[in-house]
């Protein structure tokens, strides 16, 4: 097996108000897609919205849920001014403020939002993680 995440999808209670938190609130670069899922490009995976009962439906499980998921998506950066300036920049489009960003037990920074359909994102500046190729931290 060559392990990868491909592609995260997330089952949303309104396509629409996702689709514009993710691509005109966030900027992340939608693809032509039909009109009943939605498909961003990301560094080297896919992010996929579709309504969540058809995702549960498509997964042959019940689509009740509620609390906390027992996951987060997390979004690594180069600074700490760049996790302030993206959770300032998802609270200002509708994004809940979970955690302020602030410095962490293990040395970074981080700070949490939650989307409109209630997904926990981490935006975290990990100075032992490589963010991307620019960085060549391991």
């Amino acid at each position: 097996m060559n392990p990868r995440i491909s592609m995260i999808t997330l089952g949303v209670d309104d396509l629409e108000t996702s689709i514009r938190f993710y691509r005109d609130g966030l900027g992340f670069p939608k693809m032509d897609s039909p009109p009943e899922v939605a498909f961003f490009t990301l560094n080297g995976t896919w992010l996929g919205l579709y309504g969540r009962e058809s995702l549960a439906e498509d997964a042959d499980v019940p689509t009740a849920g509620t609390g906390f998921p027992g996951f987060t998506l997390s979004h690594n950066v180069a600074t700490e001014a760049d996790v302030d300036q993206i959770v300032e920049q998802a609270v200002s489009i509708g994004a809940r403020l979970v955690k302020p960003p602030q410095k962490t037990s293990w040395g970074g920074y981080h700070g949490y939002f939650s989307d409109p359909d209630g997904y926990l994102w981490e935006v975290a500046y990990n100075p032992f993680f490589w963010v991307g190729p620019e960085d060549k931290k391991l």
